[in-house]
């Protein structure tokens, strides 16, 4: 049976199996280096509703506090959630929500020591934090729109670094 990688040789993805079978990849023999993820997203919202956010008027409380730490929430229960994902010892999460011009910005940094990358866990905690602003202000504004949740940044790992803004590898 052969080692079990992101890419192979013929640049196939490998959460498959020869038979087509979902996987998850076999990281064992990778080394253990830094990994840092950076994601991004933003909620638009009518500016009433950003007005009750950054006035702290609305009922279920205050929405970025809570939004921040659903984001720290998710980014642990990340393999919890999504099924190829490895249960990662995350040794640092940063997570900051707040209203920039029309809208809730968001953005999370994750890093860990080990064998596989934390992006899935920054995009998690994106995602999260995002749903997080609908669900305590859905009551107010149901045309909310959780959008452009990206990686913007990844160091460390065999596959190199990655920066969005660079637009390269």
């Amino acid at each position: 049976m052969s080692k079990i990688t992101h890419i192979d040789e013929k640049g196939t993805l490998t959460h498959f199996d020869e038979k087509g079978d979902t996987r998850m990849v076999d990281v064992g023999e990778k080394p253990e280096t830094l990994r840092t993820a950076i994601a991004q997203g933003h909620v638009t919202a009518k500016p009433e509703t950003l007005k009750l956010i950054s006035e702290q008027q609305v009922k279920k409380g205050n929405v970025l506090e809570v939004a921040r730490l659903a984001g720290y929430m998710a980014a642990k229960k990340t393999s919890e959630l999504v099924p190829l994902c490895h249960p990662l010892n995350l040794t640092s999460i940063r997570v900051d929500v707040s209203i920039v011009e029309d809208k809730v910005e968001i953005e999370a940094e994750v890093q860990t020591v080990g064998r596989t990358g934390v992006e899935m866990e920054a995009l998690t905690a994106v995602s999260v934090a995002g749903l997080t602003v609908y669900d305590m202000c859905k009551a107010v504004d149901r045309e909310m729109c959780i959008s452009d949740v990206k990686l913007v940044k990844k160091t460390g790992g065999t596959s190199g670094d990655f920066n969005l803004s660079a637009g390269k590898r």
